[in-house]
């Protein structure tokens, strides 16, 4: 039979040869062999890799399936490659598939696993950490509630009172092979379809549903559960379910990092210092939450101006790429030594103390008062603590370039850094700026204020003007430019360029000030800024 001592022992099919299969070959001819011959499955089987188990794919009944062989000798895998196809013939998959794989018998009783017992087996044999497995989990729960309708409301955010384990109880006693690809296909057109029309928000749908199917599909990945007993269901949930298009998710600068600062120490240094610490951390050395968490003050290296992100007792680094130094400028090493000096913790956030690793953060209220702060002071994203280790990335790269940032980042690559963490990587313009310089003007700006010269100018709706807080004793008002105020804002600078008269300051630099009509207000601008004050 070809067979080599050592190899796998053959299927045995319950008759030797079914009626109507194909019977002998005409080999000796020169014609192709029968699929029942050696030849033929010879030339039929194929390895992934070299040196690996051959594999044979095969359709009956409509069912196709890939099978491995077992073997990485080739003249053993045609042997076992047409004993199985004899087999599945004569006695259909199931029956084939049972005496393909004898060792998968005892799990026939875990057909009807549930997801509780799924995440179960997931926490004691996969090899994923703690906090990536929960990550995952979260995820997968919120696809699975969603789809048999398990929404408990705020009830599954109670930690304390027993409303999350309770939610938790009623997703995991659904059965895993209840959650079929047709219901997560469904699911996904109803979550996306929730958006409606609104481009903004259809935009952040896709991102979503792109987020908890990679994170859902993960637990499903092979690294995850090829250590599991129990049998899964086939096809998996998510198998032939595609993402949506990847949205773009690079950064748009809309922080003024100096103006923060300033604000910050002026408003923190004294009311709250572990929030300004966190602030200083994020936007001066663009460390992450959970390692602006977990820092300790040795991790500073003095003299070198540099913090050292590293593995300790308390810390695991993201990833291996997420280990290294942060080099900072010496100014800003020069207060967090002060306020070591002053420290009662080896943690440079003040917080609760532990033994050894945990998983919530310790400085979570800290956190908590600086996203609050930041949105008090224009910083509108989601993730208001993230958006400054993205802006100092920018401000990385606007001054050293895209290879530096994504250094300091500690980005495994700076396809990363580039796609998600850099304000305007280069700037690049037609030139056709210079032909309109000259000659006529192509559109006289209109006088808004010649109606009624008294009224002051605040015909100019979007510029809304804030007091600059952090200079009193230069008491005047600001705005930054934005994409909301961009049309007023180019107006009123174009009006302090050509009206405007030059003005020396104290320091001996000149400013064009423009007055407007009413005398009582002059304006100035620094870009991106226009100020004003009382004439």
């Amino acid at each position: 039979m070809n067979q080599l001592p050592t190899d796998p022992p053959p299927i045995k099919p319950a008759i030797s040869v079914p009626k109507g299969a194909p019977r002998g070959t005409n080999s000796s001819n020169g014609s192709t062999p029968s699929k029942a011959h050696l030849a033929y499955r010879e030339g039929s089987i194929f390895q992934r890799r070299v040196n690996g188990n051959w594999q044979m794919i095969l359709q009956h009944g409509g069912i196709r399936r890939k099978l491995s062989l077992e073997t990485p000798l080739k003249p053993a895998a045609a042997a076992r490659a047409r004993d199985t196809y004899l087999a599945v013939i004569t006695n259909g998959w199931d029956a084939a598939l049972a005496q393909l794989k004898p060792e998968k018998r005892g799990n026939a009783s875990r057909t009807e696993a549930t997801v509780g017992e799924f995440m179960a087996e997931l926490r004691l044999k996969a090899d994923l950490k703690p906090r990536t497995l929960e990550g995952y989990a979260v995820a997968f729960r919120a696809i699975v509630a969603d789809i048999f309708g398990l929404d408990a409301g705020k009830e599954k955010f109670d930690h304390r009172g027993g409303g999350h384990a309770r939610w938790c109880e009623r997703i995991h006693a659904v059965r895993l092979d209840a959650i079929t690809p047709e219901r997560v296909q469904a699911w996904k057109r109803a979550f996306i379809a929730r958006a409606g029309d609104d481009p903004v928000r259809l935009r952040s749908a896709r991102t979503s549903f792109n987020s908890y199917l990679r994170r859902a599909k993960s637990l499903f990945a092979p690294r995850a559960v090829k250590h599991l007993a129990l049998a899964l269901p086939s096809p998996l949930p998510f198998a032939g379910i595609a993402f949506e298009p990847r949205q773009s998710g690079r950064y748009r600068s809309s922080i003024d990092a100096g103006e923060l600062t300033r604000a910050a120490l002026a408003e923190l240094a004294e009311e709250d210092p572990p929030v300004l610490l966190a602030f200083l951390l994020a936007l001066g050395a663009g460390l992450r939450r959970i390692e602006i968490d977990r820092l300790e003050w040795a991790a500073f290296r003095w003299q070198e101006n540099v913090i050292r992100i590293e593995p300790t007792r308390y810390f695991e680094p993201k990833t291996e790429h997420s280990s290294g130094d942060v080099q900072i400028d010496p100014e800003l090493i020069s207060v967090f030594r002060g306020y070591a000096a002053l420290a009662g913790s080896n943690f440079v956030i003040e917080g609760p103390q532990a033994d050894g690793y945990w998983d919530q953060y310790r400085a979570k209220e800290v956190f908590e008062r600086l996203s609050a702060w930041l949105r008090k002071h224009g910083v509108t994203a989601r993730k208001p603590i993230h958006e400054l280790r993205k802006e100092f990335g920018s401000m990385i790269n606007r001054k050293h370039g895209l290879s530096a940032a994504s250094d300091q980042l500690r980005h495994s690559g700076i396809a990363t850094t580039a796609a998600c963490y850099i304000d305007r990587p280069r700037k690049a313009t037609s030139g056709l700026g210079a032909l309109l310089r000259k000659g006529k003007k192509i559109a006289r700006m209109p006088d808004l204020t010649a109606a009624d010269p008294k009224k002051p100018l605040d015909v100019f709706h979007t510029l809304k003007f804030r007091f600059a807080k952090t200079m009193p004793g230069i008491p005047h008002f600001y705005v930054v430019r934005s994409t909301k105020n961009n049309a007023e804002y180019e107006a009123l600078s174009e009006r302090i360029a050509k009206e405007g008269v030059l003005e020396t300051w104290k320091d001996g630099k000149q400013y064009r000030y423009w007055y407007d009509p009413a005398g009582r207000w002059k304006y100035w601008e620094i870009h991106p800024v226009i100020n004003r004050a009382r004439a």
